[in-house]
């Protein structure tokens, strides 16, 4: 231990007496320590971080599979585990009754939950009307879990029954934000989609949420669902409605192998042999139990790739760090090569000189990692605030460190500490003595310079270029792949155009009123002043919605059904986005009228059948068939290159498949198709949900009967000014009824490449970094190298040799090392960018303008980067430089 103190007290003395040196190597340490600090943290938040539950080992969630997609009616995912359920056979959402059942005759779990959502409900009675987030759950969810109460209590069985009183749990995050942490909330009464709900409790703080990165602002119970009115909690009780998660906790003793087979008894015999089957055995249908640590996804996906790369760009940034640093304990051994062999002469072993070498680089790690922690601490929130800069919610994330951030800072350190440190400090040991103490120190510079110690800082350099050349080019494809997004023309105006969303539905509005709400606030909206045109659909364009069912097309083959686009736009809506026609008509009012009869007799079909379907549990196709009736509908250029690129589209029909197959030679037979659909018009294609997918075939109806929608005004002033007169007529029309998602389609656009922008910006900062660092570490060679050769460079000017002669040979120098470095850099980058393939859009990931951009641009800067120390050069004094010991 004495030993140790004394290296470390000789190294701080080392370090001290060479300020320049330390505040440097320090720096150059803390960024990259920092940088990848604060990326774990973020990793670590987003990927690492346990679920905020009491015993999460012990948790499982229950996911379906088989040999095909055995659904019967209606599935609705939440992004918990990921994935839709519809297009493979497996998914996580499961029929209320199945959830009843897996937790009455499962005797492997301790608890059994059920939750789905969140929903936006609307809330009134606190304040003015606006939407909030409710998690919908069964009456043992928060016992299940583990999590208590902060104040008051949290659901119970007795809560989730129809009888129930409604009540509800809030959330520590929206119980501060809206309620200002009042005690008194308990026993209050809110009204969510006009129904009545008291408040009982606070959910503890360490609840945050389940699936990762998903947010609600309150627990509701199951039995509460029919009152709420959402338009995907119909026929909840069925086992034609696909919607709820299970979670399971297990029983102390009972294996996830056991559980899972005790939970796929249960649920084959449900669907296999129940009073309502709708599967096979050869279908086979099972449940898999895995740890819901690790099934719930949530959000993650949408932040791992952004995660991984950044992980990369900083990897880089430490490693170039490290060998910047390197370089410069390099040129500082060749300076103290004469007092490392003065210590070897009098009797030091060369183990106990490695041992002080590295103390002093683990000196510098350590006070280099303190640095860092300060700049990760600022990172994160950089980071935070350029992801959620353009979006009105929260990181949706705890971003704290724990003890696996301390050990990844901790490791980091010891890690660069020996990475930069051990090569100096064995070459310094390797000295032969003789030469070394006979030698002066300007000879020992001129000696370290032609042996191994220039070629090692030269090889540190190339290094570090080529890491610069990886970080520019995946930065560059990220900036090309923004730029051809946002070059992209959507197939409307998107300019001078205001956007919000209302759902009347959750007020309680049905069939005709909510179709008068509408054409009552497009008649409004209309008249206001400013406003040029307006119309409404039942989703907006590029919001990331879609919707798709299956059709027949005349005229294709027999038993051919498409999975197509579907869209339903009111009256004014063509007009209002831009969007040109090419062929045919428009809609008229008629078709509004038309459509409506369709489909109230359609619905009068369905209710004829109703009493089937609760008895078989199956969704009868045939309800909804209306084949007197042929709705006209409008379709876009895609669509008639797809199915009629050599005829006349206009007068051709569509109709939805009812599961039956059946004509010949693409003739209708009304016995087994109906035509449910006419086209009358061909408009222009355009970009649906997002702006990467290519243009799809789309069949735009007439929207009628809906449960609410968007509207979309063109304006002739700044659509901001508009926004408080269009709350103000919103609110004359019905007070409860609020403005959601209310934005400009600019903004809508921008919010849709926020994640591309944020790593673009991301990444192109790291790799500008990276690039900075690289020319300072062939700075740092340079300068070295001219002080090395101080005498040289006099004799070569007292010789004759002109200033621009000594400029060439160091920008020479510089430059084949930055130029070889850069060739390196090319070579990886072209094996290293396909992984990146996924992220890009418009470009091949080994573009070679991106290439050629980086390759001049990081010469650029390195010949700047080697005309300072080649200024330096020309200013020796060839008399000094003569004299120079």
């Amino acid at each position: 231990m004495q030993t140790v103190l004394q290296d470390l007290r000789f190294g701080l003395r080392l370090l001290a007496k060479s300020p320049g040196f330390t505040t440097v190597a320090v720096l150059t340490l803390a960024l990259g320590i920092g940088a990848n600090t604060a990326i774990f943290s973020l990793v670590d938040a987003v990927m690492l971080r346990s679920l905020p539950v009491r015993n999460p080992s012990q948790l499982v969630m229950l996911e379906w599979t088989g040999h095909r997609n055995f659904i019967n009616g209606e599935y609705s995912s939440f992004g918990d585990c990921g994935e839709s359920g519809i297009s493979r056979p497996s998914g996580c959402s499961f029929p209320l009754p199945i959830f009843r059942t897996i937790r009455a005759e499962t005797n492997a779990f301790s608890g059994v939950l059920a939750c789905a959502g969140p929903a936006e409900l609307e809330l009134s009675g606190h304040g003015p009307a606006s939407v909030i987030s409710g998690e919908i759950v069964s009456g043992d969810y928060f016992s299940t879990l583990g999590v208590n109460a902060f104040i008051g209590r949290t659901l119970s069985a007795e809560d989730d029954s129809p009888s129930s009183a409604p009540t509800t749990v809030l959330s520590y995050r929206y119980w501060q934000g809206a309620f200002g942490g009042s005690r008194s909330v308990l026993g209050r009464t809110i009204l969510l989609n006009r129904t009545a709900f008291t408040i009982v409790g606070v959910a503890e703080p360490s609840f945050t949420t389940l699936s990762p990165g998903k947010t609600q602002d309150l627990w509701l119970p199951i039995a509460m669902m029919p009152r709420l009115q959402i338009d995907w909690g119909s026929n909840i009780d069925t086992l034609g409605n696909w919607w709820v998660l299970i979670l399971a906790r297990l029983k102390p003793g009972i294996s996830l192998g056991q559980a899972q087979a005790a939970a796929s008894l249960v649920f084959r015999n449900e669907v296999l042999y129940g009073p309502k089957p709708f599967a096979k055995p050869a279908d086979d249908p099972r449940v898999l139990a895995t740890r819901a640590q690790d099934a719930l996804v949530g959000e993650r996906g949408h932040f791992s790739m952004m995660l991984y790369v950044l992980t990369f760009a900083v990897g880089i940034i430490l490693v170039i760090a490290c060998a910047n640093v390197a370089g410069l304990l390099l040129a500082r051994g060749a300076r103290r090569e004469k007092e490392m062999a003065v210590r070897l002469a009098l009797g030091a072993r060369r183990q106990t000189i490695l041992r002080q070498l590295l103390t002093e680089s683990a000196l510098l790690s350590v006070l280099g990692g303190m640095v860092g922690i300060l700049f990760a601490y600022w990172g994160v929130h950089a980071v935070i605030s350029l992801i959620t800069g353009h979006s009105s919610g929260d990181f949706p994330y705890v971003v704290a460190p724990d003890w696996r951030v301390l050990a990844f800072a901790l490791g980091i350190c010891v890690f660069t500490g020996l990475l930069f440190g051990l090569a100096p400090a064995f070459r310094s040991t390797r000295l032969d003595l003789t030469p070394a103490l006979k030698q002066s120190s300007s000879s020992l510079r001129g000696r370290s310079g032609q042996g191994g110690g220039l070629r090692l800082g030269s090889a540190l350099v190339v290094a570090q270029v080529a890491l610069s050349v990886v970080a520019l080019v995946g930065a560059g494809l990220l900036v090309r792949t923004l730029e051809k997004l946002r070059s992209i023309n959507p197939g409307f105006d998107i300019h001078d155009l205001l956007l919000f969303e209302i759902e009347p539905g959750s007020l309680g509005y049905k069939g005709a009123q909510t179709q008068n709400l509408l054409e009552e606030m497009h008649e409004r909206l209309a008249a206001m002043p400013g406003v040029s045109s307006v119309g409404y659909s039942s989703m907006a364009l590029l919001t990331g919605g879609q919707s798709s069912t299956s059709v027949y097309v005349e005229g294709q083959p027999a038993g051919t059904v498409s999975q197509m686009l579907m869209f339903a736009a009111g009256p004014g809506f063509f007009l209002t986005m831009g969007i040109p026609l090419r062929e045919g008509r428009l809609f008229a009012p008629a078709d509004f009228e038309q459509a409506k009869e369709k489909y109230e007799a359609k619905d009068a079909a369905a209710k004829s059948a109703a009493a089937t379907a609760v008895q078989t549990g199956r969704i009868s196709r045939e309800a909804g068939k209306s084949a007197s009736i042929s709705v006209n509908v409008l379709v876009n250029e895609a669509f008639v290159r797809r199915y009629f690129p050599n005829e006349n589209p206009l007068g051709k029909g569509i109709g939805e498949e009812h599961g039956h197959s059946g004509s010949s030679g693409g003739a209708w037979a009304t016995t087994s198709r109906s035509r449910d659909w006419q086209i009358i018009g061909v408009v222009a294609d355009t970009k649906y949900d997002t702006l990467r997918r290519n243009v799809e075939p789309i069949v735009y109806l007439p929207l009628t009967n809906s449960y609410g929608g968007y509207f979309e005004l063109r304006t002739a002033v700044d659509p901001h000014a508009l926004i408080p007169a269009v709350r103000s007529v919103v609110n004359k029309i019905n007070s409860d009824l609020p403005l959601s998602k209310i934005t400009t389609q600019t903004q809508q656009i921008d919010n849709l490449m926020s994640r591309e922008r944020q790593i673009t910006r991301l990444s192109a900062f790291f790799a500008v970094l990276a690039l900075m660092l690289a020319c300072v570490g062939l700075y740092g060679l340079l300068s070295y190298e001219v002080s090395r050769r101080t005498r040289e460079i006099g004799v070569q000017m007292a010789l004759g040799a002109q200033q621009k002669d000594i400029v060439r040979l160091v920008v020479r120098q510089g430059l084949a090392v930055a130029l070889f470095g850069v060739g390196i850099g090319i070579a990886v980058a072209l094996g290293v960018t396909r992984y990146l393939a996924s992220m890009l859009y418009g470009i091949n990931a080994n573009d070679p303008v991106t290439i050629v951009a980086v390759a001049v641009l990081l010469g650029s800067v390195a010949a700047a980067a080697c005309y300072l120390p080649a200024r330096r050069a020309t200013q020796v004094d060839p008399m000094v430089a003569l004299r120079y010991e």
